[in-house]
């Protein structure tokens, strides 16, 4: 996520803050870029994860497994 985008992030919610508040087109500005924000960083996760590998006692590598949804 490009630093623009977590600035303004960073800036409606600064406004909310204040007595005046977000618009209605505000609000809906932060909820999509929050959006893409958690997005972005679950994307960031599951990757650094996928290339994480467990080393046991022996010396084997063994990557993480995916556990299953319920």
């Amino acid at each position: 996520m490009k630093d623009e985008k977590i600035a303004r992030i960073n800036a409606l919610a600064k406004k909310s803050r204040t007595p005046e508040g977000l618009t209605a087109e505000e609000k809906a500005e932060q909820a999509s870029l929050r959006r893409e924000y958690i997005d972005a960083m679950k994307g960031s996760l599951k990757k650094q994860l996928d290339n994480t590998v467990v080393v046991d006692a022996n010396g084997n590598r063994m990557p993480l497994k995916q556990k299953r949804k319920q």
